[in-house]
């Protein structure tokens, strides 16, 4: 195992716990404590996955979290004492594929790692060659083997967990993906009912496409039931 994580809080306590943790697993680890150490170290290193808090002396973690995503593909996990519904909507529309309240459970988090590890990897690699690598439908483009999708040749800047939603969609056109069935093959852990993620990573995803919520024409929502891409 050679993934290079970076952990990004204010709080020395809180990043030397993380980084014992994440080290014991054999992860190389960077810590910063500020945005401009953290976008110091993001342009100076091959990262592999980010872990930031929200509150940050210089600047916010969402701000961060935004600016991170303009150029990096990588997964980014945000740590924050805020647990409202509203704070971890923000987090997620602006990028991060997870989400951990604080105060953090070390075994948690090391768990949470190792799954968006897993799938960063899985899909910007490629598995499997026997089903289709890439669809074109009405003018939306999206390659596993590249790992890039277009929509009417313009380019779309997804995550890793976004391209993932996407094309399971895209792979099962024509058909009804429940949010359950979406989220436990997109995240790859199992459903919760109470979980509204997968509703705030289908908007971010309208949003990229320039789609109309209320009329969308290609991620549809079929109320009650789940998704599908017609």
């Amino acid at each position: 195992m050679n993934e290079t994580i970076m952990v990004v809080d204010g709080e020395t306590a809180i990043a030397d716990l993380v980084e014992v943790y994440l080290k014991g697993e054999g992860y190389t680890v960077y810590k910063c404590s500020t945005a401009a150490q953290a976008l110091d170290c993001v342009k100076h290193h091959r990262l592999d996955l980010v872990i930031l808090d929200v509150m940050l002396p210089d600047q916010s973690g969402f701000a961060l979290c935004r600016r991170i995503r303009e150029d990096h593909l990588f997964p980014i996990l945000i740590l924050t004492a805020r647990v409202e519904d509203m704070d971890k909507i923000t987090g997620l529309a602006l990028g991060a594929d997870d989400y951990i309240a604080k105060p953090v459970n070390p075994l948690e988090l090391v768990a949470r790692v190792k799954t968006q590890l897993r799938r960063y990897i899985r899909y910007n690699k490629g598995v499997g060659a026997a089903m289709p690598q890439a669809y074109d439908i009405r003018g939306l483009q999206i390659s596993k083997a590249s790992h890039r999708c277009s929509l009417f040749g313009e380019e779309l800047n997804l995550t890793p967990l976004e391209f993932s939603i996407l094309w399971v969609l895209c792979s099962r056109q024509g058909k009804v993906v429940s949010s359950e069935e979406l989220f436990e093959a997109a995240w790859g852990e199992k459903y919760l009912d109470s979980n509204n993620t997968v509703m705030s990573h289908i908007a971010r995803l309208r949003e990229k496409m320039h789609e109309n919520s209320r009329q969308p024409k290609f991620i549809k929502t079929v109320r009650g039931v789940g998704y599908i891409i017609d």
